[in-house]
């Protein structure tokens, strides 16, 4: 049994992949490497057959009609055979430094008395142009180099979040909770940094810069243009992350907290892109994205509403939605739109 097993999402990358999967192999025999083609055009297929020609041991090619990024790790989820999984987009890599640490690690955890079920790292935003390079790490919120719970975790503010990027779970847990993105959908990394939280019990926060996240093409999901343009997938996501939580009766108090926290931030993103769109029908879907959250779950509704991020994205008329743009600039801060 292969220790990590890493999915790679591959939609007509052939410009980029090879960096990707060539930081990927440092990690030698104990890692399974999935490139995932999502019904290519280019020579994305090609490439990846190529791979797994010559690493036959690590790498498998699978190939497969487009559905989306969450298809493709859908896919990688059902073909993993590690004991642990991580997802890694084609246009991002890894640094070899950090995933030696990062393989340590899970491979010292694996003989403890406790499962772990999930591993956290630090980020970087490797945004074309910019000359310093932010590091989403998180040391001052999570215990550093021990297992801990949801117990341990107290406050995480605004911008210091879970996402897809810093995760490693385990792979039986992400089975066993059922999780199955939607196909055709974009940002479906939220889904999968939020809502297999309700099974995870053990986590271990490691302290190194491990994955570097590309930002920065024009053709970016989180491009704000993008974004703009592919809204209803955004809402989409929104109320799916609702339908997660309002499933679950989280008793564990800070696991619940962390929870609101995302969703509070995920449906700010969801109204100031409806804002930035600036028409009349973006201020319906608007409504009616607000109107779905209190008619799901009216607690959850009263938090989000009437919270800071709430109040500041429902300010009354076109003075109001100018006065949004603060709200916006967490995130910005957030995400690293361009």
């Amino acid at each position: 049994m292969k220790l990590l097993s890493i999915a790679v999402p591959c939609y007509n990358s052939e410009n980029y992949m090879r960096k990707c999967i060539d930081s990927l192999l440092e990690g030698g025999e104990i890692v399974e490497i999935l490139i995932v083609d999502d019904g290519s055009s280019d020579n994305t297929a090609q490439i990846a057959d190529e791979y797994a020609a010559a690493y036959p041991s690590i790498v498998k090619a699978i190939h497969q009609e487009n559905g989306g990024h969450g298809a493709a790790v859908n896919t990688g989820i059902q073909n993993a055979t590690g004991f642990y999984f991580k997802v890694v987009d084609s246009d991002d890599w890894v640094n070899k430094e950090a995933y030696m640490k990062v393989l340590e690690t899970l491979e010292h955890l694996l003989g403890g008395d406790k499962s772990l079920d999930m591993l956290i790292s630090n980020f970087v935003y490797e945004k074309q142009g910019a000359s310093r390079k932010k590091v989403m790490q998180y040391r001052h919120i999570f215990p550093v180099g021990e297992m801990f719970g949801w117990e341990q975790i107290h406050h995480l503010p605004k911008g210091k979040y879970l996402l897809m990027h810093s995760m490693i779970y385990r792979t039986r847990l992400l089975k066993e909770c059922g999780l199955e993105l939607p196909r055709h959908t974009f940002y479906v990394d939220n889904l999968f940094a939020f809502e297999p939280l309700p099974f995870v019990k053990n986590m271990y926060y490691l302290d190194v810069n491990f994955y570097r996240y590309f930002i920065g093409r024009e053709d970016q999901s989180v491009n704000e243009a993008v974004m703009i343009k592919r809204i209803d997938q955004q809402i989409r996501v929104n109320k799916l992350m609702v339908d997660a939580y309002e499933k679950y009766d989280l008793r564990q108090k800070e696991l619940n907290k962390y929870m609101i926290s995302y969703l509070d931030i995920i449906t700010t993103v969801s109204s100031m892109m409806l804002i930035r769109s600036g028409t009349d029908e973006a201020m319906k879907k608007k409504k009616e994205l607000w109107d779905y959250i209190r008619s799901t779950d009216r607690r959850l509704y009263r938090k989000l509403r009437y919270g800071l991020l709430g109040r500041a994205v429902n300010l009354p008329g076109r003075g109001g939605r100018k006065m949004s743009v603060a709200a916006y600039k967490i995130c910005q801060k957030f995400y690293g739109f361009n």
